[in-house]
This record gives structure tokens, sequence and C-alpha cells, in this order.
């Protein structure tokens, strides 16, 4: 058993989520795998255990049933061992808005959005208490452009951007490190099951590149990290402009510009 915190990883039988496994281990942190694919898990799990030699644990589970995610959820209340959680677990979907329907929007949200905040809800009051863990919650860069069409695949993207940077600022004081890795387009098979050609896609990132740099941003503690964006000062002045709006937002009266004249 290692002496390190254990790792628990959601949607990890494939992509980003395998990779995060991978690093993990041979960092020699001992694992605890999620997702639905029981023979995927099984599969990662022994090669794991081969290679590095840490204990991996499965824990097959779909995030948006309730008893499944309240399993999962268990383990994260209960575990002591486990300091880290990484949110990877997510999907998109084909289609525009309009074309989408209203039942698989709504589990989408409930994938992307609230099996996130579950967890992350499960497991915090207990790094609280000990003072220390970590949450790595994976979002997108989507979620900063609405330009790019994805409409509620962003919106829940903004939302785990959103959460992270809010709970970073109230469990961060309390030594819980919560980050937000904003990917772009990164070649998973999320693509292909939102009827996409990844090889039609420019800018592709190589998953494995992805999440080495998000790693980097890991072990410098960023708040936010994206991968691709090549000036640190971007996101620095985004982010400030962002903050300049606050005084404006506690004003009692509105703005001149919408007061009509007298």
């Amino acid at each position: 058993m290692s002496q390190k915190p254990t790792v628990l990883i959601t949607g990890a039988s494939t992509g980003i989520g395998a990779v995060y496994a991978d690093r993990f281990a041979k960092r020699g942190h001992d694992l605890v795998l999620v997702a639905r694919d029981r023979a995927k898990l099984e599969a990662l799990a022994q090669r794991l255990r081969r290679e590095t030699g840490v204990g991996v644990d499965i824990l097959p589970a779909d995030l948006t049933d309730a008893a499944q995610i309240g399993a999962v959820e268990a383990r994260l209340r209960d575990d002591a061992r486990i300091g880290i959680l990484v949110n990877n677990a997510g999907a998109s979907l084909a289609g525009t808005f309009i074309e989408q329907t209203t039942e698989a929007t709504a589990q989408l949200i409930g994938l992307n959005t609230i099996a996130v905040t579950r967890l992350a809800g499960a497991v915090a009051p207990r790094f609280v208490k000990a003072g220390t863990g970590a949450i790595i919650n994976i979002a997108s860069v989507v979620g900063l452009a609405p330009e790019l069409g994805l409409t509620v695949y962003g919106a829940t993207k903004a939302f785990v951007t959103y959460l992270s940077q809010g709970l970073q600022l109230e469990l961060g004081p309390k030594g819980v490190y919560v980050q937000a890795v904003l990917p772009a387009a990164t070649r998973t098979d999320i693509w292909a099951k939102s009827g996409k050609d990844v090889n039609a896609i420019p800018g592709m990132m190589e998953v494995d590149e992805m999440v080495d740099a998000a790693l980097v941003g890991f072990d410098r503690r960023e708040s936010v990290t994206i991968p691709p964006l090549p000036e640190a000062e971007q996101w620095t002045a985004f982010d400030d402009a962002r903050k300049a709006m606050l005084p404006g937002f506690g004003r009692d009266r509105a703005a001149k510009r919408y007061q009509k004249a007298a």
C-alpha cells in the first residue's frame, strides 16, 4: 500500500481519465477507478498493477444513476486513504440545441454538473477536517467560448470552471486545493460519441500531452490550468477584467446608461 494519498478518478476507463490513472500510478499513488465499463476498468487496473506495483481498485458506476453514484460518494466519504479526486467523467452531444432532445440534455447536465458537484461535496468535508486534499475538475475552454456553438456542453463546462474557482476560494484557506483544467480539443472518444470525426478537427491535442500539461499546473497549484494557452498573462488579463467589474455589481442604482433621460 502506498504512503501517498489514493486517487479516485471518474471516467477512468479511457481517454483523459485513463491517462490520469497511468500518471498517478507512475507517481506511486494507489488508485480507485470509476467508470461504467467494467471490462475496460479491469484491463487498465491489471496493467497498472503489473507495471507500477500500486494498488488499484475498480468501482464500476454510472454517475447518472442515483444508487450507483451513491456508492461512489460513500467511498469518498469513508475511505480516509483517498486524498485526491479527479472529476473527469463527462460527455457531449451531437447536433445543435434545437436538434437535441430535452431528455438528452438533462442527462448531459446530470453527468457534467450534478455528478461533479455531488462527488466534490462528498469528499470536501473530510478533506477540510484533515486540512489537506485536492480536487481536480475537468472543465473545457468551450465554457469560455459560446462562439464554438456547443451550447449545452459549454454551459456545463462553464459551471465546472465556476464551481472550481468558488471551491478554491472557499476551501483553499482550509488546506484543500481545487484545480480546474480547461482542455481545448483533445483526442478522446468523446468526439465519436457526439457524432464528430476527430481527424477532421484542427488543433487536436493528444491526450497524453494534455494530461501531462495539466499535471504541471497541478504541481504548481494553479487554480485554473489551460494546457494550450500560450501566455499565462492572457488568462490573468481575462480574470483581472472580470474582477474590475466587481465594484459596479454592488451599486444600488442602475447605471446611467440604463436610466431614462429626465
